[in-house]
This record gives C-alpha cells, sequence and structure tokens, in this order.
C-alpha cells in the first residue's frame, strides 16, 4: 500500500501539542518550537499550522505565518520525521500550504533555511522556490540562512523588484532615518549603511517631542537631510500648519514642535527642495516612482501592526494590484524576521487607506532622486 493514499491534513489543535513537540525534537538539534510556541500559535496566531496523519498518527507538519494587512505568506517551520522522508509528503505539505497561501490572496511565499539543509533546498527549488538573500549568523549554531520566494498567485503585469538594500531601525524611533538611510543606499553605493549614520539622520530630522517619549522625524527634518547629503529631493505636504501637534496636551511641547517647524522651513527655503502643498495620489506617486525616484511615505501602520503611531516605510515598487514597501521596523516579535518586511506587499486600496495619519488627515512623502 502507498503509504501517501493514506496521509490526510487537518488544522492542529491543542489536542496535538505533544506530538508536535515530539516531532520537534526528533527533526531539529537547534532553533526548535517550543511547547509554549506552539500552543501561541494554534490558539492565537495569524497562521494556518497544518498536521498531516497517517491514520491517527501525526507524522508531519507545516505552519505557514501571514504579514497582518498585507499578502504576503511565510514558511515558518516545516518537519516530516525521518522513518517517513523519502515518500514526498514533505511536497503534499508544501503544496498544501501553498494552496491555503493562495486562499488568502497571498502572492509570495516565503521562507528562510539553514545552508546546511541540502535536501531541504533541493525540494524548494525543484518546487520554483528561488534565493534572494543570506542572513549571516541566523540560527542558534551562527549558521547562516538562505532566502527563498516563490510567487505562487500570479497576475498580469508582475512587478520586478527594484534592487533596495534593506535597513532595520536599530531603535523604536528611529523609522525615519532607516528609511532614509535605504533610499539613500539604493542611488548611491557609496552609502554606508551605519549606526552612527541613523542617529546623525534622526538628530538632523527630529521633532524634539512627541505625544511621549523621544521624538520622531519630520517629512521637512528628513527632506533637508537628503538635500545636505547631494540628493534631489521633493516634498509633499497636505497642509501648511506644524504638524503631528495631534494629541499633544503641553503647551511647551506645542510650543517647541512649532518653533521646529518654522526653523525646517526657513531652511528649506535656502535650498532647491521642490516643496508641493498638495494631496499627492497613488497614482503620482507611480508616476514619481518610475522617473526614478524613491518615495519615503509616513503611514499608519494600524492594518497591518495594530500600531497607531506615525511610521516611515520606503516604497520598494508597484503594480497594478499591489505597493510593496521595505518597512524598517525593529519588532521584537519573536516569529517575524526581516525576510517578513521586504518588499511587503500591500494591496493598492489598502495602502492609500493607510497613506496618511491622525485626525487631520496629515498625507506625506520625501522623494529623492539621484545626485
Amino acid at each position: 500500500m502507498n503509504k501517501k493514499t493514506s496521509i490526510h491534513f487537518s488544522a492542529a489543535t491543542l489536542n496535538d501539542i505533544k506530538a508536535l513537540t515530539t516531532i520537534e525534537n526528533r527533526c531539529f538539534n537547534i532553533d526548535r518550537l517550543s511547547e509554549r510556541s506552539i500552543r501561541h500559535m494554534i490558539q492565537k496566531g495569524n497562521c494556518d499550522f497544518i498536521v498531516a496523519r497517517q491514520t491517527k498518527d501525526i507524522i508531519a507538519y507545516i505552519l505557514v505565518l501571514y504579514h497582518r494587512g498585507t499578502h504576503l505568506a511565510r514558511l515558518y517551520s516545516f518537519a516530516v520525521l525521518p522513518e517517513y522522508r523519502g515518500q514526498g509528503i514533505g511536497e503534499l505539505l508544501l503544496a498544501e500550504g501553498e494552496r491555503l497561501a493562495i486562499e488568502r490572496d497571498c502572492i509570495y511565499m516565503r521562507l528562510e533555511v539553514h545552508t546546511n539543509n541540502s535536501s531541504a533546498i533541493r525540494m524548494y527549488e525543484k518546487h520554483g522556490y528561488r534565493p534572494f538573500g543570506r542572513i549571516k549568523n541566523y540560527y542558534e549554531d551562527h549558521g547562516d540562512a538562505l532566502r527563498y520566494q516563490k510567487r505562487i498567485l500570479h497576475r498580469e503585469n508582475q512587478f520586478d523588484f527594484m534592487p533596495i538594500p534593506y535597513y532595520r531601525q536599530t531603535i523604536d524611533f528611529t523609522c525615519g532615518p532607516a528609511s532614509l538611510i535605504m533610499a539613500m543606499q539604493a542611488l548611491d553605493k557609496n552609502t554606508k549603511a551605519e549606526r552612527s549614520l541613523e542617529l546623525q539622520l534622526w538628530r538632523e530630522a527630529t521633532t524634539i517631542y512627541m505625544t511621549s517619549g523621544h521624538g520622531g522625524s519630520t517629512p521637512l527634518g528628513l527632506a533637508l537631510a537628503a538635500w545636505r547629503r547631494g540628493f534631489r529631493v521633493e516634498l509633499y505636504i497636505n497642509t501648511r500648519d506644524p504638524l503631528f501637534l495631534d494629541g499633544v496636551r503641553s503647551e511647551e511641547k506645542k510650543e517647541v514642535m512649532e518653533l521646529v517647524h518654522k526653523d525646517f522651513m526657513a531652511q528649506i527655503k535656502q535650498t532647491d527642495i521642490k516643496l508641493h502643498y498638495s494631496n499627492i495620489t497613488l497614482a503620482e506617486l507611480e508616476t514619481k516612482f518610475n522617473q526614478g525616484g524613491i518615495p519615503l511615505v509616513l503611514i499608519s501602520s494600524y492594518s497591518y501592526t495594530r500600531d497607531k503611531a506615525p511610521h516611515w516605510v520606503v516604497m520598494s515598487g508597484i503594480d497594478d494590484t499591489f505597493v510593496y514597501i521595505h518597512d524598517p521596523d525593529e519588532d521584537t516579535e519573536s516569529f517575524r524576521s526581516d525576510t517578513d518586511n521586504i518588499y511587503l506587499p500591500i494591496g493598492r486600496q489598502t495602502f492609500d487607506k493607510s497613506f496618511r495619519f491622525g485626525r487631520t488627515g496629515l498625507r506625506t512623502c520625501v522623494i529623492i532622486y539621484n545626485k
């Protein structure tokens, strides 16, 4: 009897935790999913956790994570018991994971795999996965990980990636400087992505105060920082009022922020930065991108992080269906990696809705071009 014919798939339940923990311990020497992590994924994870059973016994599983509010899936973990390998069960599970991701309208499946895992690499490449990066010192044994991805949902006019290096912010209030570093690196290979540059850009672009904690970067300050480094800059803002005053109760803070705003405006008038007081549309943003500009866009990331704070990202691509971003967010959630934050596909309508912030609907972006 062909063992594959008796295999069936189902969603993991709490009753499967013991069996899944056993699979982890038998299949992996490092980077195992803990019992607590398995329980979390089953109960609260934004994921598909699928087990493969032969009769009543669980012999394999696949865990696919989803990036909320986007169209990206990530194969987080995948295991087949040793005695069942070589029978095509892994390939069946992989196909099932892709099917479920397509049902959620995901266009890419991404994953990381240890450089020493030659059998897994062969299987992924056989089924259309292609390498697109490497992460050094990724695993507990200090081994490197290869990033792979596959386009699982095909549409007309597919987007070809523009090469934009990724830089992850190192502090929770430096998303603007980190985004600017990525854009500058894409346009000038001599730009060195260093933490000292990240902090220097933050000092140049900060508003001094936000509603609480350290100051965030204003579009005026980011535009000036890019211009000082020789880039051509366009700046779009849909208001002439001082920015980010929503929710600031302290009159002292408001006064300081207004003074900083006026000073930035005075500096911009001494430059050739093109300042537009307009509500730039997504179609206009697409045109600027296709003309060689790289937009830094201020968004409200609530739709995919549930965080209402203003957040800077880099627009890294656009097609008829999706806007792609590089998100520099320093995410402390243990199940996320930088692989989730590059060329992140967001539906055009969702992105357009996120492309504003606060009660006043602030819509702003900084577009930089080659020197």
